[in-house]
């Protein structure tokens, strides 16, 4: 199933903040002295956005019986590679997306003392990668049957030599933003089995074995679904691009079960929602597929198959928040990200959380 929306620019507007560099967590929680689930979970409650603090261990409290919390079984993959321009210029690499016919999307980053910054530089017709590989750079990116073409993404042709995988395990890292870097083990989340991410699915991340335990001997249900997930560096205004999905049908007929007997269907990340959204009627009915998803959930978008949300802090225009204001709406999105500020939650994969229900 493929769908597509027009995005309206003005929707993001809502929101405007200075997220200070103090509140990006660059590094895991454990580094913190913390457990994966001992991050903060601020819970806004529709329809008025009472806020309350809580931790994500109280999860399964804030959850009833006969609820399901849909997650993303896509795991990260080491998608940043270093590369050389013919000028002889350090690159880096990333791939955010497997095309059909065996290409790519990717992103052409260069270092700074910062950090990797996107080029926006005609690009080079080809880079050199590691141990003899090389990516030629076929086009620019365009979304949406060409309306909207990328400044920095490209589709791309790789020669590698050897299989894909193995490759990345020895010559890529996971993608990174700024000047520090974990290893791959830190980007995964408990219940990820088959690689495609160019970056975490991260609102999953805090889940443990012991939580999910606790969550089903509550009477919620957990199903999967999977979506891998493309680079998440988006210039602002620059709507999300296609994502390969996958929804079940033992997914698909768990999901309609709860809500027909009253549960609550909680989208544990932005990817679930985006993939459960492709595959909702317009009656909320959730059918299996499989494919690549053109939705793009703004407040231009009636939401219907998810009734909560948790989710990551995100920063101003950006994608993420069109589709919690979509299903917060604008008031109770200020309400709780005026909160998290003013309690100095932290930002980011490695950050605290946001429970809308």
């Amino acid at each position: 199933m493929i769908a597509t929306r027009v995005v309206d620019s003005a929707a993001r507007e809502e929101l405007k903040f200075k997220l200070p560099d103090s509140l990006i967590a660059l590094d895991p929680p454990e580094d913190r002295g913390l457990k994966r689930d001992e991050v903060r979970l601020l819970v806004s409650r529709l329809p008025a956005g009472d806020v309350s603090h809580r931790c994500f261990t109280e999860l399964p409290h804030l959850l009833d019986p006969g609820d399901v919390v849909v997650i993303n079984t896509s795991a990260t993959i080491p998608a940043s590679l270093p590369a050389i321009a013919p000028d002889g210029s350090l690159l880096r690499l990333h791939l955010s997306t497997h095309l059909p016919a065996d290409l790519w999307i990717v992103e052409l980053r260069r270092p700074t003392n910062e950090g990797p910054r996107p080029s926006f530089d005609e690009a080079p017709p080809e880079v050199l990668l590691p141990n003899g590989g090389n990516a030629r750079l076929l086009a620019p990116y365009a979304t949406d049957r060409g309306r909207f073409v990328s400044r920095r993404l490209w589709v791309a042709e790789l020669s590698l030599p050897h299989e894909l995988n193995r490759y990345l395990h020895e010559h890529g890292t996971p993608i990174t933003y700024g000047t520090r870097s974990h290893p791959l083990d830190r980007y995964q989340t408990v219940f990820a089995t088959e690689p495609g991410s160019a970056e975490m699915p991260s609102a999953g991340r805090s889940f443990t074995p012991e939580l999910l335990t606790r969550l089903i001997a509550r009477g919620v249900e957990v199903a999967p679904l999977l979506l891998h997930s493309g680079v998440s560096s988006p210039e602002a205004n620059e709507p999300p691009f296609e994502e390969f999905y996958r929804v079940a049908p033992r997914t698909a007929e768990r999901i309609n079960a709860a809500r027909d007997a009253g549960g609550r269907v909680i989208a544990v990340g932005t990817t679930v929602a985006r993939a459960l959204e492709t595959v909702a009627d317009a009656t909320g009915r959730i059918h299996p597929g499989e494919g690549w998803t053109r939705v793009v959930i703004s407040p231009l978008h009636d939401v219907r198959g998810i009734d909560g949300l948790l989710t990551g802090w995100h920063e101003p225009q950006s994608s993420h928040l069109w589709m919690i204001e979509s299903i917060a709406g604008s008031d109770v999105l200020r309400k709780a990200y005026t909160a998290a500020l003013e309690r100095r939650y932290l930002w980011h994969e490695f950050g605290d959380l946001h429970l809308i229900l």
